[in-house]
């Protein structure tokens, strides 16, 4: 359905992720990934949802000489707790770090996703709350050894064990965990879709 009132684009989906790559063939959309590299540095004044709005368009600004039907679509996923960012382990210990903060507690999972093309840029945001239970150390452990949650921010899926083993309740959109508001894309995309 919606594929056909995209069709005048081309689509150009600027993720590694595996997880946003499912949900766009699941939303019917057509899509090219294009991968480019650039370092995900973000200003030390910025929190919350500035700091995935500032990534998710910074990520689009390494996409210059657009054509005219051109739609690249990038997006950022932090984890945010204790008034700071959450974002990728680099290490097994580093992973043991960040599901001990969130073990027993509240985080919030920010995803940002920036459409940009030659005639407009517009940037849509999600904050999903998730309150995990209390992690054993052996838990913990066997979830980073067995799954290896290294490209995930915060350190897990919540789509994988420690998810199911671990999560008490979230508060809004679960996708949004797994890195895509999908609602919130569909909506825009159906817009821009009308409006250009």
């Amino acid at each position: 359905m919606l594929s056909e009132q995209l069709k005048k684009f081309n689509i150009i989906l600027a993720s590694g992720s595996p997880r946003r790559h499912h949900f766009f063939n699941e939303l019917g959309i057509d899509f090219n990934i294009e991968i480019k590299n650039i370092e995900e540095t973000y200003p030390n004044t910025l929190s919350g949802v500035e700091i995935t709005d500032y990534l998710s368009k910074l990520k689009s600004s390494v996409f210059v000489d657009l054509s005219e039907n051109d739609l690249i679509i990038t997006s950022d996923t932090i984890v945010w707790k204790d008034n700071k960012a959450i974002e990728k382990p680099k290490d097994f210990q580093q992973a043991v770090t960040m599901l001990k903060s969130l073990s027993g507690s509240m985080h919030e999972v920010i995803t940002s996703v920036c459409f940009t093309g030659t005639q407009f840029q517009k940037t849509v945001h999600d904050i999903t709350k998730v309150w995990f239970r209390e992690l054993t150390n052996e838990e913990i452990s066997y979830y980073i050894k067995t799954f290896e949650p290294f490209d995930k921010a915060g350190g897990y899926g919540i789509q994988e064990w420690i998810g199911y083993i671990g999560i008490e309740r979230i508060e809004g959109c679960y996708f949004n965990v797994m890195g895509m508001p999908t609602r919130l894309v569909y909506k825009t995309l159906v817009e821009i879709a009308s409006e250009y």
